[in-house]
């Protein structure tokens, strides 16, 4: 399954029968046969009919739209799966805080491992960093240490002491001349952050449908607390897979496919400009791929986790929600 990006101005998307057909002011320019299409990703002003948006989610086809400059995305999926005792089942996991915590200390300690074996990779690559990188490597296997016997309250401390050591490391393998100090956003300010916001929003939005598509509720997270208009388990399921972007990023720049001249400044935020959007889209599609499907078994997971320890035959057995089945 293929996703096609959309990055030109003036791009008009029309249904064709059992295709999507694309046109450029007003001329036809090609199709893409509906059975080998998975999502279309909008990342300049484009034509989208209610009629075309409606048929897209008819076929289960996603819709994201991102905006360049302020870091934000909307998404549109078909209909979710319809068993809604599965939903049931995730809103009883909420509702029991030893659960919340359980799932809470794996996620973290996944993430914190991941961070880990990037920072071991970037050890082995660039030993002209390697008390950095060293430094950084201790106090994150340290903080690692401390999640198996945190409360709830403290992991996210945890977490974010990991995040700090593990950017400072990371820091040290790009080049002075890109700007990267750490991590920021909203807008980013460097070549380096805008590529990791990029490539987290993407990661978001293929975890928003995984999650969908296992017929649970996106918004209702375990770690992350529900917010406002944020799919928080959506965000859940991501966290172990950033280190492996923040990864690909610097390869990208390792290798210089990616260069300074790909990027522009634009109202203090820094933006991939047309060339560098090519080069980035193209190289992602193979990274998105292998995340896509992580994420997918990850959501296929949680649900036999979830029907088995909070579905109603759990619920009959215990008599109560409070005392899953381990």
């Amino acid at each position: 399954m293929a996703t096609l990006y959309l990055d030109r101005s003036g791009i008009e998307l029309r249904p064709q029968g059992r295709a999507l057909g694309i046109f450029e002011n007003d001329r036809y320019c090609r199709s893409v046969p509906l059975n080998l299409l998975e999502r279309v990703v909008v990342a300049a002003p484009t034509s989208l009919s209610t009629g075309l948006i409606a048929w897209l989610a008819r076929h289960g086809v996603s819709l994201v739209i991102l905006s360049r400059v302020e870091g934000r995305a909307a998404c549109l999926m078909g209909g979710p799966l319809g068993d809604a005792k599965r939903r049931l089942a995730q809103y009883r996991a909420y509702c029991n805080p030893q659960w919340r915590r359980r799932w809470s200390v794996r996620l973290v300690r996944a993430k914190i491992a991941a961070q880990a074996r990037t920072l071991r990779r970037l050890l082995r690559a660039r030993s002209d960093q390697k008390q950095a990188l060293a430094e950084a490597l201790e106090q994150v296997l340290r903080l690692g240490r401390e999640v198996n016997g945190a409360e709830t309250a403290s992991l996210m401390g945890i977490e974010g002491a990991a995040a700090a050591a593990y950017f400072r490391g990371l820091a040290t393998v790009f080049p002075p001349a890109l700007g990267f100090q750490g991590r920021n956003r909203r807008p980013p300010r460097d070549p380096v952050n805008a590529c990791l916001s990029l490539c987290y929003t993407l990661a978001h939005w293929d975890a928003v449908q995984a999650v969908h598509a296992a017929g649970l509720d996106p918004h209702l997270g375990f770690y992350h607390e529900p917010a406002w208009n944020r799919e928080s388990l959506a965000c859940d399921l991501i966290e172990p897979l950033r280190p492996r972007l923040d990864e690909w990023v610097w390869e990208m720049f390792r290798q210089r496919t990616l260069r300074s001249e790909h990027f522009r400044t634009v109202r203090g935020a820094c933006l991939l400009g047309k060339a560098g959007r090519r080069i980035f889209y193209e190289a992602h599609e193979a990274l998105a791929c292998r995340s896509r499907r992580r994420l997918r078994r990850l959501g296929q997971l949680l649900v036999r986790v979830l029907e088995t320890e909070f579905g109603e035959k759990a619920v009959r057995e215990t008599g109560s929600n409070e005392e899953p089945v381990s």
